[in-house]
């Protein structure tokens, strides 16, 4: 599938700003299954100075400064993406990745295999997945035991999550601890994926968060409305001997075509789609709109 994503994010201040300075993990990277066409920034008021580079996991950042007196920041980007995941879902079932136990993933782990190497740092703590609390890692071996799959434990994983926490839309925010998304059961994609990696982690194994868009199809009938698509998040665990696999927990899935990747970091602290530091006074209001367009 060939998807054209337009992602539009607007900042509007109650009182003048002089300066601000912002980082954007904006532009789809390339990985398995999908790859950029064509990617476009645009920035309102221009930017002073901006660069790209790319980050320690390989992520495309922009940073960007304006140092003109604005009460306004409008960032838009327009990408082209091709996504063909369908063998590599079909791998997700095969026996290689499914006879791997949560003792055979352990036990791989212990060595220095490069692979190994770069995951394990996806065991280790971040900055909102910190010391684990133990509700979340008995949630977690509920799923995860030694003599089962890997592949298994975090399918089921994914489905309880799904089944019993309800998606609150307002209820959390980026700074709400997981220990009370755990208690409330209630949040948005961020705070699932999150909750699933933490669970990971508890019992040793490499987990990393996803950021990205899900195309939303309309129901049957309806038109697809502009702005409908959003900006979403789901979790990936790395299985040794085969790779990472991803779950969707706010979907109850393994991500297909429909999910595009645009980044992915050790949590959500590290792949925000824009974050910064503004010079002024006052507050400001926030909207994004992200529209995903299949092209026939």
């Amino acid at each position: 599938m060939v998807f054209n994503v337009t992602h539009i994010t607007t900042y509007k201040y109650n009182a003048p700003v002089n300066y601000c300075h912002n980082i954007a993990t904006l532009r789809p990277r390339n990985s398995d299954g999908q790859e950029l066409l064509d990617y476009k920034i645009q920035i309102n008021p221009k930017p002073a100075e901006i660069t790209e580079r790319v980050d320690f996991f390989g992520n495309y950042i922009t940073r960007f400064s304006i140092q003109t007196q604005h009460d306004t920041l409008k960032v838009t980007t327009k990408s082209k993406i091709v996504r063909d995941y369908g063998a590599k879902y079909d791998s997700f079932f095969s026996d290689a990745c499914k006879r791997v136990t949560m003792n055979d993933a352990l036990y791989v782990l212990k060595g220095n295999d490069p692979a190994v190497i770069e995951a394990k740092q996806f065991i280790l703590e971040s900055i909102f997945i910190r010391k684990i609390d133990k509700s979340i890692k008995e949630y977690a071996e509920r799923s995860f035991r030694g003599d089962r799959s890997v592949f298994d434990a975090a399918y089921e994983l994914m489905q309880r999550i799904y089944t019993d926490f309800d998606f609150v839309s307002g209820f959390t925010s980026i700074s709400t601890p997981i220990e009370e998304v755990m208690k409330e059961k209630k949040g948005v994609c961020q705070d699932f994926a999150q909750i699933a990696i933490a669970c990971i982690r508890s019992v040793g194994l490499p987990a990393r968060y996803v950021s990205g868009y899900i195309e939303t199809l309309p129901p049957p009938g309806k038109e697809k409305l502009v702005g409908a698509d959003a900006s979403h998040a789901w979790f990936s665990i790395f299985i040794p001997g085969f790779g990472w696999v991803d779950f969707d927990p706010t979907n109850n899935q393994i991500p297909k075509n429909q999910h595009i990747v645009v980044g992915w970091g050790r949590d959500y602290y590290d792949v925000p789609p824009l974050k910064g530091v503004v010079y002024g006074s006052g507050k400001s209001k926030l909207k994004v709109s992200v529209d995903i367009a299949r092209i026939d």
